[in-house]
């Protein structure tokens, strides 16, 4: 109708073309066009023609229902996007994200979720990978009757993972973990970037800025390591861990119900072997720029920095006192006895112990304290 009447006052003369296409939002060329085909056919004559055929790509119901179907019967409460990843690689689905949502949808099966309102201040991501790199824990119900801990270590500039694993509460050990995994792995980086967790940092004040000068075992280690630590300051900081775990939040939990995964020494190796790559190959980005910040780390034994190191003296009976446990040291060809001496006692991820005085190991226990190197030759005895 609109056509017809700026048709008439262009017939009449009360507009020229390119007045009459810009009240119709076309070009003139389409408008006379469209005079063609209104001289010849009418108004029916101006009817896109695409709007009455279908489209060759269009999705039969056999597809449709086999989409539904496969979502209700096996991954009922998956997320959408979870459940395309999965549709995709497994059963080599072609289609994309948005169809399967809407007919999903249009079935009934997923409820369309309320728009998230986007984080408006954006942090550029380091140019090369080890340059910069986060650590974080999220407590959540990941197999049914359990809470754990979900610590992650991830590279800013490509938001690969580097370590994760399941613990029952972060703190010092965990951290030490996360970090020798990934130097394991990969090599020393530039900057690690946390919260202002007890374990990492001490706060003489709550909520204001950190000490770098008492630092804690984490802090010492870094700071041995040569590795620059930085504090976040708010949530909105950590916001790239933080999307990662609302991703692993919808996606573990059915991930670890559908392999028949409950206890954490199953899961720990589930990440390691299986979801930790799939997540780095499906969400991994390319850097910036080309090459790595990481660098061999060749100076020492990683186990004796990663660790906690407490100063203690020898008493009389060359024996160290720690956590309730007495500590004998034995006799060696260097000296006659230990006594007043100042040492230090590491206590490593896995909770055994050593004794250092100075460079020099004297002892390994396990974490009850009993001589390892004793242990050992009791058991070649028997």
């Amino acid at each position: 109708m609109k056509f017809e009447s700026t048709y008439e006052d262009w017939v009449e003369g009360r507009l020229t073309q390119s007045e009459a296409a810009a009240i119709l939002g076309q070009c003139e060329r389409t408008f006379r066009r469209n005079i063609d085909r209104f001289k010849s056919d009418g108004l029916s004559g101006l009817m896109d023609l695409r709007i009455s055929k279908v489209s060759m790509k269009k999705a039969g119901k056999k597809e449709i229902d086999y989409a539904v179907n496969l979502y209700k019967n096996t991954f009922k409460g998956w997320n959408v996007a979870h459940f395309h990843s999965v549709y995709k690689t497994e059963f080599k689905g072609e289609r994309s994200y948005s169809w399967l949502k809407t007919v999903l949808q249009d079935a009934g099966v997923v409820r369309a979720s309320k728009k998230v309102g986007k984080h408006r201040i954006k942090r550029e991501r380091a140019p090369l990978p080890g340059m910069m790199l986060h650590q974080d824990a999220s407590t959540h119900r990941w197999v049914p009757e359990s809470v754990w801990d979900l610590v992650v270590t991830m590279d800013d500039a490509t938001s690969v993972h580097t370590s994760m694993f399941f613990c029952d509460q972060e703190g010092t050990q965990s951290s030490f973990h996360g970090l020798g995994q990934t130097i394991s792995r990969y090599g020393l980086f530039a900057s690690f970037y946390t919260d202002r967790g007890s374990h990492y940092f001490t706060t003489p004040e709550a909520g204001g800025k950190v000490d770098k000068v008492n630092l804690t075992e984490v802090g010492r280690a870094l700071k041995q390591l040569g590795i620059t630590h930085i504090a976040a300051y708010s949530p909105q900081a950590r916001g790239r861990s933080e999307r990662a775990f609302q991703t692993h939040q919808g996606r573990l939990p059915q991930e670890l119900a559908r392999a028949g995964i409950t206890t954490m020494e199953q899961a720990n190796r589930y990440l390691d072997q299986i979801y930790m790559v799939a997540y780095n190959k499906e969400f991994g980005v390319a850097s910036t720029l080309e090459g790595s910040a990481y660098v061999n780390f060749i100076h020492g034994t990683l186990c004796d920095i990663l660790c906690e190191q407490y100063d203690r003296k020898v008493d009389n009976s060359n024996c160290v006192s720690f956590e309730g446990m007495k500590l004998q040291i034995p006799a060696d060809e260097m000296r006659y006895h230990y006594v007043r001496a100042e040492v230090q006692v590491h206590k490593y991820v896995d909770q055994t112990l050593s004794i250092f005085h100075g460079p020099r190991k004297l002892a390994t226990y396990d974490r009850y304290g009993v001589n390892i190197k004793n242990q050992e030759n009791l058991k070649m005895a028997a």
